[in-house]
């Protein structure tokens, strides 16, 4: 085999059997570049949808998130309320037989 030497004459003298390569086979390489990305996509999403945190991040998480406090002045009226009239009374045994129904 001969080895040729790449100048720019010669580089310049390929280009276009090149680019008659690239264009009678552009629909292949579009497929084959669209493929590419999908699968680089498709195994990124599959990576981060495995991924767990870590205990670090959960109790950081934890001690952001506050719980709900229910003032003790509010829980003794509604008590009070419930215990003064029947229809709250009714009200309030129906809810806690079925908590689901509106």
């Amino acid at each position: 085999m001969k080895k040729q030497k790449l100048d720019l004459k010669t580089i310049k003298a390929k280009l276009p059997e090149l680019w008659q390569l690239l264009r009678r086979y552009r629909v292949l390489i579009f497929i084959v570049i669209l493929f590419s990305i999908y699968s680089i996509l498709v195994y990124r999403i599959n990576v981060l949808n495995n991924q767990t945190p870590s205990q670090d991040d959960i109790t950081a998480k934890l001690k952001t998130s506050q719980s709900p406090k229910i003032d003790q002045s509010v829980v003794d009226k509604i008590k009070q309320l419930q215990d003064n009239s029947v229809d709250v009374q009714s009200l309030f045994n129906q809810a806690r037989n079925n908590p689901f129904q509106e």
